[in-house]
């Protein structure tokens, strides 16, 4: 791949990871229960109804698989800008083929081409191991 290329999709790859940083951080806010609404030390005199309670905890529950999913994302993004240093971006983890730019445009943090992401996710054959 082109340096030129790899400028952009670094560029981007770090714009995304900025954001989902972002994300993460106001969703484990969220998840804390520090929304900002009430000043520190003063809880609310408000009754606390049972459906309440279970809202807010499926809430909870909703917001940290979000923030596991964003997480998951943010390493593979942090995984991609390592190849970028090490010059392999853009080259299938598997088949050491071409990922094509389409799949990268899409999918920036994409280590495998299309072909070898279809055998992985059927189960065809096990990832290579790191060398």
């Amino acid at each position: 791949m082109k340096v030129a290329d790899m400028r952009v999709y670094r560029q981007r790859l770090e714009q995304l990871r900025s954001r989902l940083r972002g994300d993460v951080d106001a969703m484990a806010g969220a998840a804390l229960g520090n929304s900002g609404d009430e000043p520190a030390g003063h809880a609310s005199t408000m009754p606390v109804h049972m459906a309440d309670i279970g809202s807010d905890a499926f809430e909870q529950e909703f917001t940290l698989s979000l923030m596991a999913s964003e997480e998951d994302t943010l390493e593979l993004v942090d995984r991609a800008l390592e190849r970028i240093r090490s010059k392999t971006y853009g080259t299938c983890e598997e088949c050491e083929g071409v990922i094509a730019k389409k799949r990268l445009e899409a999918l920036p943090y994409a280590s495998t081409c299309i072909r070898c992401a279809e055998k992985l996710e059927r189960g065809n054959f096990r990832p290579r191991q790191p060398r």
